[in-house]
């Protein structure tokens, strides 16, 4: 990358004092020309609320559908599946029942419409279906009961699931907080989710959300000890492989995803969902493609479904068109900075990583305003977003520098710092 020597960005360091450095163009990361073929990734993207709307917290979602749209076809555009209505799309953290199911059929029809645009479906295998482009979260939070009994939550989950499915759309069987209040053995979870499966009409993602994303989720699948969990998850799998599609583990545990992957039948992919460790769960094992076209074995490698990547599209896609090119350490070398800026965002207290989603996208020109459902933009500091604006600069993820430095400054400016009180820039 060149650089733009009259294009500087002001940070904001956590003893208060300003410093400038020199920012860099953005890398010339190419839209793939055709399907992505050594990963499978899905993007778990945020909603953009209105600007003028009332997002404050406890107030239904007020959602801008356009610009919430819009940033879903960004994702498309580059060869990515959406995965929508999930925890980055502040499910239990503002985003209301109600709102959940729009967003899911809106986000449906959407991906219907983009396989009728020759520029989206030429990014997408032939014959691409609707569950390609999306998949969406299904749980039981519709029901506002603190308490269900396990037939209860059974209902609840095959009700939304059976509405995710009329629309199209991949369904992904979320951690259930309802399940994790009641089941008081591995069995119970064994059982509730042979029944939900049971009600499937196509094969679904399981979700294993870790308590860094959701405290309330504390001995998931039955065990607070991880290998033990992992085991129910495998029985459950092993029941009948057909229904599954996937697993998305997000432990932040990159061992402990080996394990799993390892042991998954043939057909089941592992979808990364650790914003930590991405780049060499991604990239495999060591082996690499030798040569353009070349693959390796299911169990040395994990797809993705990360909410990191609704940050760093343009990265992730381009790293997966380094390995379609047999090119594993370029793309290593992509994926190591996109993760060096996802350490940040998803740094402790980790489920407000939505803050830092939310707001590259506002420093990239993908909504109008810094502003989140349930007012949570205001979760993460000004030193913590000025850090996450340093790391998307020098790791090649501000789409447009010079509008990102713009929002940024003017952000500052806001909050009463004079820009011209900074020391000098570093080349």
């Amino acid at each position: 990358m060149s650089t733009v020597e009259t294009l500087q960005l002001t940070l904001l360091d956590d003893d208060g004092s300003l410093r400038r450095i020199a920012l860099d163009e953005a890398p010339a990361f190419a839209r793939p020309s055709g399907p992505l073929r050594s990963r499978v990734v899905f993007a778990a993207v945020h909603v953009v609320p209105r600007a003028d709307g009332d997002n404050t917290p406890g107030a239904p979602a007020d959602i801008d559908w356009d610009a919430t749209s819009a940033f879903r076809r960004t994702m498309w555009s580059r060869g990515l599946g959406v995965a929508d209505a999930m925890d980055t799309a502040q499910r239990n953290m503002g985003l209301d029942p109600s709102a959940t199911r729009e967003l899911i059929a809106r986000t449906a029809r959407g991906a219907r419409e983009a396989l009728t645009d020759p520029e989206i479906a030429a990014v997408f295998p032939e014959g691409a279906q609707v569950r390609d482009l999306v998949v969406a979260g299904v749980s039981t939070d519709q029901r506002s009961e603190h308490q269900l009994s396990l037939d209860e939550i059974v209902e609840a989950y095959i009700e939304q699931l059976q509405a995710t499915e009329a629309t199209g759309a991949g369904a992904v069987l979320m951690a259930s907080r309802h399940l994790a209040r009641v089941a008081t053995s591995a069995a119970e979870y064994e059982d509730v989710y042979r029944r939900v499966l049971e009600a499937a009409t196509e094969p679904v993602v399981l979700h294993w959300l870790g308590t860094a994303f959701d405290p309330q989720l504390e001995g998931y699948f039955g065990s607070t000890d991880t290998a033990a969990g992992a085991e129910t998850l495998l029985r459950i799998i092993a029941e009948d492989p057909t229904r599954i599609r996937g697993v998305k583990m997000s432990l932040l545990d990159d061992a402990a995803e080996i394990a799993v992957r390892e042991k998954l039948p043939a057909g089941v992919r592992m979808l990364t969902g650790d914003d930590f460790h991405f780049s060499h769960l991604i990239v495999g094992d060591g082996t690499g493609t030798t040569e353009p076209g070349a693959e390796q074995a299911p169990g040395e490698y994990s797809d993705a479904l990360l909410g990191a990547f609704a940050a760093t599209a343009p990265a992730a896609s381009a790293a997966v068109q380094a390995l379609d090119a047999g090119d594993p350490d370029e793309a290593r070398r992509i994926l190591d900075a996109s993760e060096e800026l996802g350490r940040h965002v998803f740094s402790a207290p980790t489920f407000h990583y939505k803050t830092g989603v939310a707001f590259l996208a506002w420093l990239n020109g993908h909504q109008q305003a810094f502003t989140m459902v349930g007012g949570m933009h205001s979760a993460r500091s000004l030193p913590h977003l000025s850090r996450t604006v340093e790391l998307a600069a020098t790791t090649g993820n501000l789409e447009d520098p010079a509008l990102a430095a713009e929002r940024w400054h003017a952000m500052l400016r806001l909050a009463g710092y004079d820009l011209e009180d900074a020391t000098g820039a570093s080349a």
